[in-house]
């Protein structure tokens, strides 16, 4: 099933700068990519890896450089180990990746800001984008992608910047490509429209899709297009590790629930009844239960219940994910794509730019982007059929938090 890396991937190094790069995400971000890289698992969950984005000209995996902000310092091989007895990593592969969980350890850079800390926000995002740039010269790399995989925070209630749009903006001014694969503001705060629009990079985000909401993707369209009507969906999530303990914050799990609802509003055409809640588990370490109760009529009023039950684990649902983000939003640059990569949905639950809500037809979206990616001798291969497009603005969004109508 992988996918051989096209002449254009080879002697070139592209960098992966992690936001929260100590955490559950990004140490099987790091993880997974060795491991991969050395033969000792398969690239399952990694779409990039399928044969549709064959000779898309993405970076190879041996070529990603891993580096990072966190306000932890627990080094990710003690991380890994504790991933390995939780069952996240399997068995043995932390000192068997150990050599590259400690380089890319040694890329990460203290993030903020911290209790105490003083520095304004003008200060703050000229010492993160320093960090980031001078990663990249220190490791030679052609091109660096910023991911938010850090946890989820509350939305601003006024003040200075919030944390993740510090980084998204010392991202932009960097010169980086930037990916929130988080619910977090990032580069929706107003105070960073002009700026994103300025860039000149590709952006994606947010929220990334993994688990429940991915599951709602399909089974919204499905309704809809049986012309069944959902009188209400309503779910509970369970979880522990970082993110229960994000989200026992209501203003943070606020800030979570609203992509999920956005989807379901989107594929079924209207809002309806029914909530979200979540729940912080800490027994349940980095593995979470996701419940759906979706009541719905049929012909004649026939009052009819759909339940789903979602048990996984979203740092292994995630990492595949942003692995393929950072290799797709990379080449996007090298393309001289730029502004919100609304093809790049798929990924979402509250993408930025335009696009379709249903993940079949994202999908579709996703595929045709691979064709605009290939080099200009290989675009005839789209398997969609159409042409590999002509570089420039990907998306129709002027400022980083317009929406799409269609999603």
């Amino acid at each position: 099933m992988s996918a051989s890396p096209s002449a254009s991937s080879h002697g070139s190094r592209t960098g992966v700068w992690l936001i929260g790069a100590r955490g559950s995400v990004a140490t099987t971000v790091v993880a997974g990519c060795a491991a991969v890289t050395a033969g000792l698992h398969p690239a399952t969950g990694m779409v990039t890896e399928t044969p549709d984005f064959a000779d898309a000209g993405l970076p190879a995996l041996p070529s990603l450089v891993f580096g990072g902000h966190d306000t932890v310092d627990c080094p990710l091989p003690k991380r890994a180990e504790a991933l390995a007895a939780g069952g996240v990593l399997p068995h043995g592969l932390p000192p068997a990746v150990g050599a590259e969980l400690a380089a890319a350890d040694r890329e990460i850079r203290p993030g903020g800001p911290l209790p105490g800390d003083t520095r304004d926000d003008e200060e703050l995002i000229a010492a993160f984008a320093a960090d980031i740039t001078d990663f990249a010269r220190r490791c030679g790399v052609d091109r660096t992608v910023v991911v938010n995989v850090a946890s989820t925070e509350p939305a601003p209630t006024g003040g200075g910047l919030p944390a993740s749009s510090l980084y998204a903006a010392a991202a932009l001014r960097a010169g980086c490509p930037y990916v929130n694969f988080t619910p977090s503001t990032g580069l929706h705060h107003p105070a960073l429209a002009a700026l994103a629009e300025s860039s000149g990079v590709p952006y994606a985000g947010r929220d990334g899709k993994t688990g429940q909401t991915l599951l709602r993707s399909v089974l919204g369209p499905m309704f809809a297009q049986r012309a069944l009507a959902v009188r209400a969906w309503s779910g509970t999530n369970l979880l522990g590790g970082g993110d229960g303990a994000a989200l026992a914050d209501p203003a943070a799990a606020a800030a979570k629930n609203a992509g999920k609802e956005r989807v379901l509003a989107d594929t079924l055409g209207a809002p309806v009844e029914g909530e979200v809640h979540i729940d912080d588990v800490p027994a349940l370490g980095d593995w979470k239960t996701a419940w759906d109760h979706i009541a719905f009529d049929g012909f004649l009023g026939a009052r009819m219940i759909l339940q789903t039950t979602w048990q996984g684990c979203d740092s292994s649902l995630a990492a595949p994910l942003v692995l393929d983000l950072a290799r797709l939003v990379a080449r996007a640059q090298q393309k001289g794509l730029s502004g919100p990569l609304g093809a790049l949905g798929f990924y979402f639950k509250d993408p930025v730019g335009e696009g379709p809500s249903s993940l079949a037809e994202q999908y579709g979206e996703l595929k045709r982007f691979a064709g605009r990616l290939r080099d200009a001798e290989d675009s005839g291969r789209d398997g969609d059929g159409e042409d590999g497009g002509t570089p420039g603005t990907v998306g129709t969004g002027g400022g980083a938090d317009e929406r799409g109508a269609g999603r």
